[in-house]
């Protein structure tokens, strides 16, 4: 029902910035939060930022201060500006949302793809 696209990965080096972008499509959808996500090989997928109804942001610890996360007027869309990129940054980036449809109460969830960010020292 609803398709998210992540963009935006790359391999660079330590210090640099990057910045990820994730567009939801679909029909008669309206988004309640997105988030980015990441996951290092042999370990577990870990909230990295979330932007919430209204604006409202939460980050994990070890990006504070380095990332941050924006969504458009039209809140199907989100971003994540990640500067002074350090190596324990690799990891495959993950878009996440919770949407409803049409005039139900349901909360759907719905994860893309992943888009692969590279630190090199």
């Amino acid at each position: 029902q609803v398709h998210l696209v992540e963009s935006g990965g790359d391999s660079v080096q330590a210090g640099d910035s990057l910045r990820l972008s994730c567009v939801a499509s679909g029909d008669d959808f309206s988004i309640n939060q997105m988030g980015w996500y990441r996951q290092a090989p042999g370990k577990q997928r870990e909230e990295v930022a979330v932007i919430r109804s209204g604006g409202r942001t939460n980050y994990a610890d070890a990006v504070k201060g380095r990332f941050t996360v924006g969504r458009d007027n039209a809140k199907n869309s989100v971003y994540l500006q990640m500067n002074n990129l350090k190596p324990e940054d690799t990891a495959t980036y993950y878009c996440r949302t919770e949407y409803g449809v049409g005039p139900g109460d349901a909360v759907y969830i719905e994860w893309g793809q992943g888009t692969q960010v590279t630190v090199s020292s």
